[in-house]
């Protein structure tokens, strides 16, 4: 009996493992949250998962994003984020709050980068989801900001979305009235901008 229990538990854990390898975990800050959202079910990720069912995609989505985050307290959450759900792909959207709190260029780089090495070594594809930031920052700081992930993408070979507000943040009707969340309506908009990348990373 105890050899035939043995046998049952070694059996339920690979089928986990099994189970966690087909998950896409979102890692990112309050843009993937569904900060503001009446229903965090309309939010992008939530519609992700949606999405992936009627394309016939068998992945689990699992949202760990942490409104307020910055890349360095992603960084110290990733490691037991990987542990837990043993992801086949990691979807990175961080760096905004580093970047609307004017933190430096450098180390926001170097803990992406870090993220990226990290989800490679458990065995997981990154998709890095870029971010901007307005004009009033200056012109220096945004432009180092906004090639942070385009350079990033070309050192790391990673898939990059370059601006996942595009088409969204300029547009009023689309954004919570903070102007820097996208209200319920750029959701859809949100994975639009991210489908076309993430979809050759996807398989059947």
């Amino acid at each position: 009996m105890s050899r035939l229990f043995i046998l049952l538990v070694f059996s339920i854990a690979a089928f986990s493992a099994k189970a966690d390898s087909a998950a896409i975990l979102v890692f990112g800050d309050s843009i993937s949250a569904g900060f503001g959202l009446a229903d965090v079910e309309a939010g992008w990720v939530a519609l992700l998962q949606s999405k992936l069912k009627d394309e016939g995609y068998g992945y689990r989505v699992i949202n760990a994003s942490v409104s307020g985050e910055t890349t360095a307290g992603g960084l110290a959450r990733l490691p037991r984020a990987l542990a837990l759900h043993h992801p086949r792909l990691v979807i990175l959207e961080l760096g905004g709050n580093d970047g609307l709190r004017a933190l430096p260029i450098a180390p926001m780089r170097a803990n992406l980068a870090k993220m990226v090495e990290l989800s490679r070594e458990a065995g997981a594809s990154v998709l890095l989801l870029g971010m901007r930031m307005p004009p009033n920052y200056g012109p220096e700081y945004t432009e180092e900001f906004r090639s942070t992930y385009s350079v990033l993408g070309r050192e790391l070979t990673v898939p990059v979305v370059p601006f996942l507000l595009n088409d969204i943040a300029l547009n009023a009707g689309l954004m919570q009235a903070d102007g820097i969340h996208p209200n319920e309506l750029g959701q859809a908009r949100l994975l639009a901008n991210v489908w076309p990348v993430l979809k050759p990373l996807l398989r059947k």
